[in-house]
Formats: C-alpha cells, structure tokens, sequence
C-alpha cells in the first residue's frame, strides 16, 4: 500500500465518484480509475459498490 493511493481512495469516498474525486486531485479521471482498478486487483476484493450512486466504501474498502 501506498500514501497516494489511501489518499486517493479516502478522497473518492468523500467525493462519492470518481469524476469529482479526480478534479479535487488534479489527476485524470481514467488514471484514477485505473490505479484503483490494480489496487482491487492486488487486495483481491473490491474497494468500492459502483452499483450505487454516490460511490460507497464496500466492508473491504472500509477495513482497508
């Protein structure tokens, strides 16, 4: 795990999307949905619900 990608997976929480959250980062929004495609690819387990709007922290995205 690395600082910049708790960094980034806290601010797409509080933003609920990834869209806003990559504005707020200065990043763009297909990097930022790549780094965190690899980071659920490394923990095996998804991070966040896509089905629901606002974006939600799944139990695994909570504890990580």
């Amino acid at each position: 795990m690395k600082l910049q990608q708790l960094r980034y997976v806290v601010k797409v929480a509080e933003c609920g999307s990834i869209t806003a959250a990559a504005k707020r980062l200065f990043v763009s929004q297909p990097s930022l949905s790549q780094m965190l495609r690899q980071l659920e690819q490394e923990t095996g387990l998804p991070i966040f619900d896509r089905s629901t709007s606002p974006m939600r922290l799944t139990y695994a995205g909570e504890k990580y």
